[in-house]
């Protein structure tokens, strides 16, 4: 089994709430990323946990022996991180961490208020830079970790890892386009249509790669840096974007509707994480700062 820390806090919600949509409002994340975790933790269970109707979900059997399971996980988690917490809360420390753009602005801010409100005396700095430049910094011991995605991850020889978030690509449409009338888009459609392209954190290499495995040459009509801008030119019908589903909102700042679907063919995941120099003695910051993302140093790969 696989499942994370985080994928039990979305399982618990939905199974108390009764809704996937009232356990992303209480998350503060997207319903999608609610749906995709209680499918990957089906997956590694391999067991069905929840009766799907059209007022939401209820627990099967195995679904509330598993409930009681996960309560006592998260609890014993809870106790765990407890009984150190008011020695680390009393000693000052230091954390330096890197970060690449597009975590920076999807997952760090959660880990990094947790962290604070845990560790109020540790002093942290973060520098935000591309995944290449992060990893040379590991290895130099200038950073003590960084959060980035690991999928692109160059140096596995010289850097460990743990991943705590995994996403899928998916398609993202204009309200109305006619590819979002198929539940699943076949991947030669991609071609044909215009492409925003988002150009951080490696995610245009990545995409290049992928269409060309499916068989599909990216078509791009516009290139930027901005996650916003891709929502907006995607939401007033400049084009299509693929993006990984972890940065999917179904808004635009103007309040325009984005749509998403999934894509045919085999596609990697996304896996987002924490990557430390291998072999290297981290500090009590820095594995507090680790484990607080649901990670745990030396178990990595």
């Amino acid at each position: 089994m696989s499942f994370t820390l985080r994928q039990l806090r979305y399982f618990i919600a939905v199974a108390e709430g009764g809704t996937v949509s009232g356990a992303a409002q209480i998350l503060s994340v997207s319903q999608s990323a609610v749906t995709e975790a209680l499918k990957d933790l089906e997956f590694d269970l391999g067991v069905q946990l929840f009766e799907r109707h059209r007022r939401g979900l209820t627990l099967t059997h195995k679904g509330q022996q598993f409930y009681r399971h996960a309560l006592r996980v998260l609890d014993a988690v809870a106790d765990a991180r407890q009984s150190f917490a008011e020695e680390s809360r009393s000693e000052p420390g230091s954390l330096n961490f890197g970060v690449t753009s597009l975590v920076a602005g999807y997952v760090l801010s959660d880990i990094l208020a947790r962290y604070r409100r845990a560790f109020p005396l540790v002093e942290t700095r973060a520098i935000e830079d591309n995944g290449d430049y992060l990893e040379h910094l590991l290895i130099g011991g200038e950073l003590d970790v960084a959060v980035m995605v690991i999928s692109n991850l160059k140096d596995r020889v010289a850097l460990q890892s743990q991943v705590f978030e995994r996403s899928r690509y998916r398609l993202w449409l204009p309200s109305g386009h006619p590819l979002a009338e198929t539940e699943v888009v076949d991947v030669a459609a991609i071609g044909r249509e215009p492409l925003i392209m988002l150009t951080v954190d490696e995610i245009e290499e990545n995409i290049g790669r992928l269409l060309a495995a499916l068989g599909a040459k990216p078509n791009v009509a516009f290139r930027t840096r901005s996650v916003e801008a891709v929502r907006s030119l995607v939401a007033t019908g400049a084009g299509i974007a693929l993006l990984p589903d972890l940065v999917y909102r179904r808004w635009s700042l103007e309040g325009d509707r984005i749509e998403n679907r999934p894509i045919s063919g085999d596609l990697p995941m996304v896996e987002v994480g924490m990557v430390w120099r291998r072999g290297s003695a981290l500090g009590r910051a820095a594995r507090d700062f680790v484990a607080m993302a649901g990670g745990e140093p030396g178990r990595g790969r």
